[in-house]
């Protein structure tokens, strides 16, 4: 089973899957839908998101290549195993014995019907699955009162913003650059520099190759949400 696995599963190998540019463009890209979703990793490591559209009331999850839900490559998955209906605004998960293997939210078998919050992580035989709700657009306000696990102050999440900047707009596949990081943020190159030192710190990041470090600051930042869309 999936319940000790980090998020979205592991790659080929057991080791979990890094994201990608293309990935996080993904993400993005499913967030500003404004929909629930869930996402998650095939066994290979490729990336998979399903949306949860607000004017479908049930969908169905399944190893069936014509479920909904088709998690056709897990063969701890039953053909038929679990259903997401739509309760009011809220999306559930039912699993009534239908499955072999059960269905679990955050470790728990789910014995019925189960309310979904964001954040929820989601196991259905050997695939993990997270269920993310952007909800209406958050005001500055809110995004301030809920922080990323990571603290930063003001001026450290205006540079995580442009140095995320050409990721949300798919203009590069690259984070900006120091010079243009300064540019917005109205700061020196060795100031940003100095502020980029200290957040690869902050990130566990500064261990990695120098080549490396930026990319993955860029993809941390918005896999953890201290960079979200309505930011850019």
């Amino acid at each position: 089973m999936c319940a000790a696995q980090s998020e979205g599963g592991p790659a080929a190998g057991g080791q979990p899957a890094a994201r990608t540019t293309a990935d996080v463009q993904a993400l993005i890209a499913a967030e500003r839908g404004g929909q629930p979703f869930l996402t998650g990793r095939m066994p290979d490591g490729r990336q998979v998101i399903f949306a949860l559209p607000r004017d479908r009331w049930r969908l169905t999850v399944g190893r069936r290549a014509d479920s909904d839900i088709a998690l056709d490559w897990d063969v701890e998955v039953s053909r038929a195993h679990a259903l997401f209906e739509q309760v009011g605004e809220q999306w559930t998960l039912v699993d009534d014995g239908l499955s072999s293997n059960g269905s679990f939210v955050n470790g728990l078998r789910v014995v019925g019907r189960q309310r979904l919050r964001q954040g929820d992580r989601l196991c259905f035989g050997n695939t993990q699955l997270l269920f993310r709700d952007p909800g209406p657009a958050e005001s500055e306000a809110t995004r301030r009162e809920t922080p990323s696990t990571v603290p930063l102050t003001a001026g450290q999440h205006k540079l995580l913003v442009a140095l995320c900047r050409p990721l949300n707009d798919a203009s590069s596949a690259l984070p900006a650059t120091n010079r243009q990081i300064a540019d917005e943020v109205f700061l020196s190159v060795d100031a940003v520099k100095a502020q980029l030192r200290v957040l690869f710190e902050r990130f566990g990041l500064a261990e990695l190759a120098q080549n490396e470090k930026r990319t993955r600051l860029a993809q941390a930042a918005l896999a953890a949400g201290a960079v979200l869309p309505h930011d850019f």
